[in-house]
């Protein structure tokens, strides 16, 4: 079965011998819980998060929905909507824990821009300063792409995500750009943007190179306990499980077949562009966190704010700067976050300059633009309320 999709997030085939199907889900209902008492009263009245998930999964496209708010007071709330497992009918948990896909790709964008801070790497240096001949096969040259590039998605690398087929294993990040580096460049680089996973690989293996540990080791100690993101974490090599409460994950291979359960999915074919797991509120953290200051310096926070033009992929007015991406809100200002998508999995979400922020997470891969444009707009609600 074929179900990639070559813009953001992930689209890949999903092997129907990895998966068990179940049966069709029914919608559930909201339950909201205040971590603020504060926040108490609001509970009385209608709630626009509240009233989006539930038409979410009313619409029976959707087996569940989860999501997290942040106010400016640090008042934070969570919602769920629908069943985190169908088999059983049991409710989504609570803040519970989801692959976030391309979500990565700004934990790895961080963990490069504090290297750049620290004068470990220049972002203006070609590739092969720091991975020497990897790249040079096909008309992609390492010498000729910058890093700055790869954080930008103008690289003009091909997607090895598009080429993995059907097959579910254990991939090193070396095999990724090997498959990648099989076709031929698709454009000139800093000509044209054009999202490709590889890009983020090739930025994880820079990280490991200069730091001399693992990209898991310095996502970890950089930004996860750093700011205190308690269920954030980055699997083990092989391990395809998700730790702690969490909804089960699920893929539709057409609108007639059953709900199949890819909940353990090994995510290494991910790495540094998807293989994180997190909850809506430790996103929210994060991105609240990066745009106050808290893990990067001004000088290198105005670089990742920098953008170009994303809307093909992102929507209409959505800019890319270094692995983070604004997109304007319908009540006036933008947002920046990035989204992702994995099988399984979809969250979408970020934060504004004036510390709101809001996560929406469903428990399955999303495949039409219409289902995605109303979990888009719970976030709008979210952040324009």
């Amino acid at each position: 079965m074929s179900s990639r999709r070559k813009g953001k997030g992930w689209r890949r085939a999903v092997p129907v011998v990895a998966a068990v199907a179940v049966g069709v889900v029914t919608a559930g209902v909201v339950t909201a819980g205040v971590l603020a008492p504060s926040a108490a009263s609001a509970a009385d009245r209608p709630d626009p998060v509240e009233r989006g998930l539930n038409a979410l999964v009313s619409s029976g496209d959707l087996p569940g929905a989860l999501a997290s708010t942040l106010d400016p007071e640090g008042r934070t709330r969570h919602y769920t909507a629908g069943v985190g497992d169908i088999a059983t009918g049991t409710k989504v948990p609570t803040d519970g824990r989801v692959r976030i896909g391309s979500n990565t790709k700004a934990f790895t964008a961080v963990v490069m821009l504090q290297l750049v801070a620290e004068g470990k790497v220049r972002l203006d240096a070609p590739v092969d300063d720091y991975l020497r001949g990897l790249v040079r096969e096909n008309g992609n040259d390492g010498r000729r792409i910058t890093v700055r590039q790869l954080l930008q998605q103008t690289s003009g690398l091909p997607n090895y995500s598009n080429y993995l087929g059907e097959e579910v294993r254990y991939f090193t990040p070396h095999e990724l750009v090997g498959i990648a580096l099989q076709h031929p460049s698709e454009s000139e680089p800093g000509k044209k943007w054009k999202y490709s996973n590889t890009n983020y690989v090739l930025a994880g293996l820079i990280i490991e190179k200069v730091t001399h540990h693992t990209l898991a080791e310095e996502m970890d100690r950089r930004i996860i306990q750093r700011i205190g993101l308690r269920h954030t974490y980055f699997p083990a090599p092989r391990d395809a499980t998700i730790k702690g409460p969490h909804p089960k994950g699920y893929y539709r291979v057409s609108p007639d077949k059953p709900l199949l359960d890819v909940t353990e999915t090994d995510p290494s074919w991910g790495w540094a562009a998807g293989q994180l797991i997190s909850t809506d509120s430790d996103l929210n953290r994060f991105y609240t966190a990066l745009l106050s200051g808290d893990l990067l310096p001004r000088a290198q926070l105005a670089q990742m704010r920098r953008t170009v033009p994303a809307e093909a992929t992102f929507g209409d007015g959505a800019r890319y700067g270094l692995g983070l991406v604004s997109k304007p809100l319908p009540c006036g200002g933008l947002y920046w976050g990035h989204g992702g998508s994995f099988p399984g999995y979809e969250t979408r979400g970020g934060a504004t300059d004036d510390g709101r922020a809001a996560n929406v997470a469903v428990n399955i891969q999303l495949d039409d633009e219409a289902t995605r444009s109303r979990v888009d707009g719970v976030v709008n609600s979210a952040l324009c309320r």
